[in-house]
């Protein structure tokens, strides 16, 4: 509707109700979980309105459940600045974030503001999702958050290792689930959060035989 495009606006449109997550998170009203369900579906709602006042044709579809399609060769450049963006504040920030998410207290007492980590987190995962939307699709983004880390978790057992083999389960489940993806004709997003999903699956059974304890 305003002419931009469809990344900055998911970029605006994530930081904005973000923001308000972590505005509303402060009062200690409602936990985390309540707050992420409201705000997505509302998200969600004004979404699909603002989508049926756009006179242009647009493919739900393929936002909703991603087509590798639609990737050009400026959104893989997009994505590769972005990844190394995120890099870049992992590594600048890995301890102050890690000690925020064990125990905000803890982290104060150190001199760190949660409330200033939790912006420059949900700024990064905000761009995550933008170079994302495409390929996976907005209704799946959140497995690739979550699911990829679980499967992790289930194996190793410090943080700094998680971290890798997350990422290298997420690299694998992202090539293998776009080959079967071309291959077989289906949408790109569901296949990869499959393969995720699998791996995921495998390390929960075969988890404690990795894990060292």
């Amino acid at each position: 509707m305003l002419g931009v495009g469809i990344n900055i606006g998911v970029v605006f449109v994530c930081l904005f109700f973000g923001f308000i997550f972590l505005w509303l998170q402060q009062s200690k009203a409602l936990s985390s979980d309540t707050l992420l369900g409201v705000l997505a579906h509302v998200a969600l709602a004004l979404g699909i309105i603002v989508i049926s006042f756009n006179k242009i044709k647009i493919d739900l579809h393929s936002i909703l459940f991603g087509d590798i399609l639609t990737v050009s060769s400026n959104d893989i450049w997009g994505m590769y600045i972005g990844v190394f963006l995120a890099i870049i504040f992992i590594l600048l920030n890995w301890s102050s974030l890690l000690l925020v998410t064990v125990d905000e207290d803890l982290a104060k007492a150190e001199g760190i503001n949660p409330l200033y980590m939790n912006l420059l987190l949900t700024s990064v995962l905000t761009i995550v999702v933008a170079l994302s939307l495409q390929i996976i699709g907005l209704l799946l983004i959140t497995a690739m958050l979550i699911i990829p880390a679980a499967t992790a978790r289930r194996l190793v057992n410090s943080p700094e290792i998680m971290v890798v083999v997350s990422t290298l389960i997420g690299i694998f489940s992202v090539i293998i689930g776009i080959y079967i993806s071309v291959e077989t004709d289906i949408p790109s997003g569901p296949s990869i959060v499959v393969v995720t999903a699998v791996l995921f699956f495998i390390s929960h059974f075969f988890g404690s035989f990795f894990k060292k304890e």
